[in-house]
């Protein structure tokens, strides 16, 4: 039996991030399995999930994911755990749009049947914090409500007046009063949250904001408030017999990926290798594709410029007509440089005759949903896929002025169709801004009988 419970918040900037670590990293402690999760498109923290609780993070998505994929990636891999905690998304109701939840942690909370805990800001607030939380209750009765964690609490004096305000919601427990402290917020970089690495002098913490929530919030009652249920893992078929070898580039620089992505390459018949544009020199041996996915290459840029025998081994693999798929940060790498006002030019691969430009505030920001208007690596014409894009470069001269270079895209966003060109084809590589996830559409499918139909005929 598993226990589940999913850590929402009242907006963004409550602290639920902070309090979600927290809870894992003291749950972990106290030798329980603890499967840690994701709503929405965010890559950050699941990172750090996975170093506070010790297992791999895996995203949740009502947007981008069906309702049965959603589902089946929350049994996979909370089967077997002894407790699942799922960090949402923004607000708890913030989603999509305005006018409906898609994306939101509520959804995914009435899809997955989880109990919410929900973390509000108390700072300047008293009794105000107990009608706050009572619109939350109210707004939807198909959400379940485990309790309530105040954060940012200023003395005892405050807490015993917010605990006294939550009498008038009898049904809403008060797991927690979290004091004030500044000095274990997590660093910030300008995507999000700083990219954790275990192997730092940052690890610690986990354990300091451990110790921070159990001083507020007693973990067994956390427990208590949430029933244990049964978990009945989906029936996965045998994974295919191994058709193709894909480097995946992974390191400091290129670290966004869905872990679902991984694992459906891997279902449908693909090995996975995984090599480092910064510290290795060479490619890895007999690859019949390449996956470059995103990160922070503008961060490592000196470093990858630095690594001129690794760059161009890549631009060597894109000429020999092996497929290459790119994200984001991978499309980055795949430019001629990349240049920001502070740090200067970087050369990088030259796949593309146009170069990235760093901003300090935010070039593209939300869901996105992509039509290819080609055969390509991620299927026939007409193929639809779900994803997010959100960067703060932004790409100088038109790739499409070489009259090779193709953009496959119709992207969709928000507010309806947009005219901007995305989905860069170039002989058999393919390279955009928007992460796709592959729970979407049957896309690793797809880009493994690409490249295996590429080396039986190459």
């Amino acid at each position: 039996m598993t226990r589940a419970c999913l850590i929402a918040g009242t907006h963004s900037g409550c602290g639920k991030t902070s309090v979600s670590l927290g809870l894992m990293r003291s749950l972990a402690r106290l030798g329980l399995v603890v499967q840690p999760f994701k709503c929405g498109p965010d890559f950050i923290d699941p990172g750090h999930h996975a170093i506070a609780s010790g297992r791999a993070s895996h995203n949740l998505d009502g947007w981008m994911l069906p309702p049965r994929t959603n589902a089946d990636i929350f049994a996979r891999h909370a089967y077997g755990a002894d407790v699942a905690v799922a960090e949402g998304v923004m607000g708890l109701h913030d989603g999509f749009s305005g006018t409906c939840d898609a994306g939101s942690s509520a959804q995914m909370a009435r899809q997955l049947d989880l109990p919410v805990v929900l973390v509000v800001d108390a700072r300047s607030m008293a009794r105000s914090a107990a009608a706050l939380v009572g619109g939350y209750v109210h707004f939807d009765p198909d959400v379940r409500f485990a309790g309530v964690i105040f954060n940012r609490v200023g003395s005892p004096n405050h807490a015993e007046l917010l605990r006294d305000a939550m009498s008038a919601l009898p049904h809403v427990p008060v797991l927690g009063c979290l004091p004030r402290n500044a000095d274990i917020a997590l660093p910030s970089r300008h995507l999000g949250l700083h990219m954790p690495d275990d192997d730092s002098g940052e690890a610690d913490v986990y354990d300091r904001l451990a110790d921070w929530v159990e001083g507020a919030v007693n973990p067994q009652e956390l427990l208590d408030a949430v029933a244990p249920r049964a978990i009945v893992p989906p029936d996965d078929p045998e994974p295919e017999p191994v058709r193709v070898r894909m480097g995946v580039a992974r390191d400091e620089a290129f670290c966004f990926y869905y872990e679902e992505n991984l694992r459906l390459l891997r279902q449908s018949g693909a090995e996975l290798v995984f090599f480092s544009p910064l510290h290795d020199k060479n490619l890895p041996d007999d690859l019949d594709a390449l996956y470059l996915g995103g990160g922070y290459p503008e961060l490592y840029a000196f470093e990858l410029a630095q690594n001129a025998r690794m760059r161009k081994q890549v631009l060597a693999f894109h000429q020999s007509g092996r497929p290459v798929y790119a994200e984001c940060g991978g499309f980055m790498y795949l430019m001629e440089d990349i240049v920001s006002e502070d740090r200067g030019r970087f050369t990088m691969c030259g796949v593309f005759p146009v170069r990235a430009r760093m901003g300090e505030r935010f070039r593209a920001l939300g869901y996105r949903e992509i039509e290819v208007g080609g055969d390509c690596l991620l299927g026939p014409a007409g193929t639809v896929v779900r994803g997010h894009e959100f960067h703060y470069s932004s790409m100088e001269g038109d790739p499409t002025e070489s009259e090779r270079v193709d953009a496959l895209y119709s992207v969709r966003t928000r507010k309806g169709p947009s005219d901007a060109a995305e989905g860069f084809a170039l002989g058999n590589t393919l390279a955009s801004y928007i992460h796709l996830h592959f729970g979407s559409a049957p896309v690793a499918q797809a880009m493994v009988e690409h490249a295996a139909c590429n080396r039986e005929n190459g």
